[in-house]
């Protein structure tokens, strides 16, 4: 990422989601927040490093690690906001239109939406923390589902995020017992603003914290 710049932390209004409280939004956009500020703190530092031309030999440790980290934290900001953008107040059934073309790229990647679903959900109730999220190959337009642990670890290169869950237990926690998170991801299908994946289905960039000069 660039070296100038800070980024500003999105709003999102997104209270009174069915089956995720409001409490757990607010601590929600806390830890979002807390990202978009690490992401710019340690590209700060990094800046620092590099501002001369060159990482010095005896600076590459503390460099590296702060690089590593970076990861984590941009990604982090970055999987949250698509995470809020791909929910709605009064979201609906929990499943799209059958015409919708999410469902006809469910249906030519998986054979049918609810096969689709099943693997979504499976992925989502796998033990650990992490993301499920559900890509598209740009090449091919085929979907395919994945686990993301730590944010920037299992991220396919190149595809495009269509539809990001969080279930790291922070998302869920305040409502629900850590045992209860399919109880989670029954009420994350509630929320699940079904235009929005249309939008990513047709290249539409979501829109990232904004960055100022």
């Amino acid at each position: 990422m660039g070296t100038t710049g800070t980024y500003q932390a999105r709003q999102f209004d997104l209270s009174g989601l069915k089956g995720i409280s409001d409490q757990t939004l607010e601590m929600h956009f806390k830890l979002y927040e807390g990202y978009v500020k690490e992401t710019n703190n340690l590209t700060e530092r990094i800046n620092e490093f590099v501002k001369d031309g060159k990482v010095d030999q005896e600076e590459l440790p503390a460099y590296s690690e702060l690089t590593r980290r970076l990861g984590f934290e941009y990604n982090g900001m970055v999987l949250h906001e698509y995470y809020f953008d791909n929910l709605i107040k009064g979201g609906g059934t929990g499943d799209p239109d059958r015409t919708s073309q999410f469902v006809r790229a469910a249906e030519g990647s998986f054979g049918s939406y609810e096969i689709w679903k099943a693997d979504f959900v499976g992925i989502g109730k796998m033990r650990g923390v992490g993301w499920a999220i559900c890509y598209q190959n740009p090449a091919n337009g085929r979907l395919s589902n994945h686990w993301i642990t730590l944010h920037e670890t299992g991220n396919v290169a190149g595809f495009m995020p269509i539809l990001v869950m969080d279930v790291w237990e922070h998302a869920f926690l305040l409502d629900y017992k850590p045992a209860e998170r399919p109880k989670y991801i029954e009420a994350f299908f509630s929320n699940i603003a079904w235009g929005e994946l249309e939008r990513r289905l047709k290249g539409q960039q979501p829109q990232i914290a904004q960055k100022s000069a």
